[in-house]
């Protein structure tokens, strides 16, 4: 008997790696055979990221409940009162919780599991009793962010059918609260594995930064770190759009960074052709999950230099793919860019080798470890 999943997320209209691994994954398991449902939380939309058309999916608009016109007005008439971007991320969060469950108490039983894709869902469903025990929670990032609220309601993961992290550090904290936790990384689209290792002369003298624009991706040390660095005939590309584009945009002007530029964010397939050209891959997080941008660049033969921020990068990042620094010790990024510009050959050795260990990223053992989950 074929099982019937219903996976939970908010939306897929923009770039994001939540959005991109739910597609990637649901596009996987239903060629091994389950019936997949997923559960939007916003009106019906385009996908941006492609869904197999075998998956169902279903959409309950929280931008049209009384809580989002409630922040609305919190935005126009409150916006004296500090903090008042956070109540309202709490009150849009009651509405999409409303939402979700009332949709669920009309459809749960149809579902052998439900996939959480993000922590503040999980943390409610925990606490719902006519579905936490068919549900697993996917976290998507450090087991730290949520605040007091959310860190407190994680305790009760506890009632759930099981808890599935990126990383080792992860899976080490709720594996004390609920025993049945695994580690799974994501899985990889099939264009990124088919890819063969590209040399360094098909490629041209690019450093690449796909990202958000937002404080918690900290693009602003990569700008001063690459304005302190003699780049040569090198060239910047940061793909992504956030609030701070402006700012990022207002500091390359002013620094004359003729040979940086920022683009929004672009498609699936457009991103694959820029990390097909590209020679070196950055991140300077101040936060991560499981970085899927740094597993796609090993697999289209990059170099790494990021951040060891928590808690991501230090499972991907090692001697045979580049380089892990420190904290904010754009010293250290700097110096660690310098010397793969200037010098080509440790650069094209590192690249070969940063390709040979994305294998152990590969889907087939990604998709077995989802498949004990799901089948028990």
């Amino acid at each position: 008997m074929e099982k019937r999943l219903l996976f939970i997320y908010y939306q897929n209209i923009k770039a994001g790696g939540v959005s991109k691994v739910l597609s990637n994954l649901v596009n996987e398991l239903v060629n091994e055979g389950y019936k997949i449902d997923i559960l939007f939380l916003m009106e019906k939309h385009k996908d941006f990221y492609l869904i197999d058309y075998r998956v169902t999916k279903h959409y309950v608009n929280s931008f049209a409940y009384w809580t989002w016109s409630l922040t609305e007005f919190n935005r126009r008439r409150l916006r004296f009162i500090p903090k008042i971007q956070s109540v309202n991320n709490y009150i849009y969060q009651l509405g999409a919780t409303l939402l979700m469950n009332k949709w669920l108490k009309e459809n749960h039983k149809k579902y052998d599991h439900i996939i959480s894709c993000w922590y503040k869902l999980s943390c409610t469903l925990a606490i719902n009793k006519d579905v936490s025990h068919k549900t697993i929670a996917w976290e998507h990032i450090n087991h730290q962010v949520g605040g007091f609220f959310y860190n407190n309601l994680k305790s009760k993961y506890k009632n759930l059918k099981a808890v599935v992290s990126l990383t080792k550090i992860g899976f080490e904290y709720y594996k004390k609260i609920n025993p049945k936790s695994y580690v799974i990384p994501n899985i990889m689209s099939e264009t990124f594995e088919e890819l063969e290792f590209i040399p360094t002369h098909e490629k041209e003298n690019i450093i690449l930064m796909p990202t958000r624009l937002d404080h918690e991706k900290n693009v602003l040390d990569f700008l001063e770190i690459i304005n302190d660095t003699d780049l040569k005939n090198w060239k910047v590309k940061i793909f992504g759009d956030g609030t701070q584009k402006d700012q990022l945009l207002d500091f390359i002007r002013q620094k004359n960074m003729s040979n940086v530029m920022i683009y929004g964010a672009i498609s699936s397939s457009d991103i694959i052709k820029e990390f097909k050209k590209s020679k070196i891959v950055c991140l300077t997080s101040l936060k991560e999950g499981l970085p899927t941008v740094l597993i796609e660049a090993i697999f289209s033969s990059n170099v790494l230099i990021a951040y060891d921020c928590p808690s991501g990068p230090a499972e991907i990042i090692n001697e045979n793919n580049g380089f892990l620094i420190p904290l904010r010790d754009k010293n250290e990024f700097k110096k660690q860019l310098a010397y793969l510009i200037e010098n080509p050959e440790s650069l094209n050795n590192l690249m070969k080798s940063s390709f040979s260990d994305s294998k152990k990223w590969k889907k087939k053992s990604v998709i077995e470890k989802w498949k004990l989950i799901l089948n028990s």
